[in-house]
């Protein structure tokens, strides 16, 4: 009879061990809980538009045809589309020559403008364990979507993964919050769920640069760092001089971890119209539960609470660069150098096409 009664507690045991797997399995699936600032719509299509900053250059008044920067790119040698596809397959790209100090050049000034405003700068890892990707919600809805390392491990589709995770497992202090981090890493994805999108040129590749920004802050007040986060990537476009709007993210649209996201999308000619060139997020504790991210206020209550987690791009140095080639292009199939840049580019003023 004891034998008995244990063999049914091993198989109950057995079973509430695949139940508690399953209720597991479908809580990680499960995504953030939207704000009540965050609108409500079905899709991208009811997005709303919050500003508009700059005024899209009119080519036909100017008496010449915009080219795509893929055209520009290609005519002065400085993106190499086929070589990229020889090396590595669709969607890469060899940049080279004035192409490759562009590209530097934007990371670094990217990096400075944070520095200057108060971020503090890591170089992470770009390789990740399973958990790692986990606590940022990249896993395990998008596992498809992410370049598999080995066993078990992951290349990073943005340094968000690691910026937030620095902390996972750790008790932070009120008196310090709110930390601002930046990043400027490679960053990796399959784009599944992306053929036929964007094809041409730069703006949609397996691999590119970014710059990214990680926030961590209290609840009370996340939601004013959300808008200052997404001012520093404003800051950024306008020292350029580049024509951006900035959109609202409904809920039909809104991402995995986010509670309320802005994206900011930048003018680019060869669409006519404006394309994503950040998106800013404020996940709540929704990261910080997954990746056990909590802080400590003795002024103000007792234990230990989970803190508020936030990224934004600012920016990726690919779509960065075509916006400015084609926004800053000249009717000889030069590029004109935006001045913040040009003491990253030994003073260069022109990118001008080959003889």
């Amino acid at each position: 009879a004891v034998r008995r009664v244990n063999e049914r507690i091993e198989g109950l045991a057995n079973r509430r061990s695949a139940l508690d797997s399953e209720v597991a399995d479908f809580m990680a699936h499960l995504p953030n809980i939207p704000c009540p600032a965050t609108p409500v719509g079905k899709d991208e299509s009811e997005n709303p538009e919050r500003r508009r900053w700059g005024t899209p250059r009119d080519f036909a008044a100017e008496g010449f045809e915009a080219k795509p920067h893929w055209d520009l790119g290609t005519d002065l040698g400085i993106l190499d589309f086929d070589r990229g596809s020889k090396l590595s397959g669709a969607r890469f790209t060899v940049l080279a020559g004035a192409g490759a100090r562009l590209d530097r050049a934007l990371q670094n000034f990217f990096l400075n403008t944070h520095l200057e405003r108060g971020f503090k700068e890591f170089i992470p890892p770009v390789i990740v364990n399973r958990e790692i990707m986990y606590g940022t919600g990249q896993l395990p809805k998008f596992e498809d979507d992410a370049y598999h390392v080995g066993d078990d491990q992951f290349l990073i589709p943005t340094a968000e993964v690691v910026l937030t995770n620095l902390h996972a497992g750790e008790v932070l202090d009120a008196a310090d919050l709110p930390l601002w981090y930046t990043a400027g890493t490679p960053c990796f994805r399959e784009e599944a769920g992306s053929a036929g999108r964007d094809t041409r040129g730069i703006i949609r590749q397996h691999q590119f640069t970014k710059v990214e920004m990680v926030k961590f802050a209290t609840p009370e007040t996340s939601d004013d760092e959300l808008e200052s986060m997404v001012a520093e990537a404003e800051h950024i476009l306008q020292l350029l001089e580049l024509p951006y709007r900035v959109i609202s993210l409904c809920t039909g649209d809104l991402g995995f971890s986010a509670r309320q996201t802005y994206d900011i999308e930048v003018w680019l000619p060869s669409y006519n119209s404006y394309k994503e060139i950040s998106s800013c997020s404020n996940c709540g504790d929704f990261q910080a539960r997954r990746a056990n991210i909590k802080y400590r206020d003795p002024e103000h209550f007792k234990g230990t609470r989970f803190v508020h987690t936030l990224n934004g791009s600012g920016l990726p140095t690919g779509r960065t660069m075509a916006a400015i080639m084609e926004n800053y292009q000249n009717p000889d199939g030069s590029i004109t150098i935006p001045e913040v840049l040009r003491p990253y580019m030994g003073g260069r003023e022109r990118i001008e096409p080959r003889a």
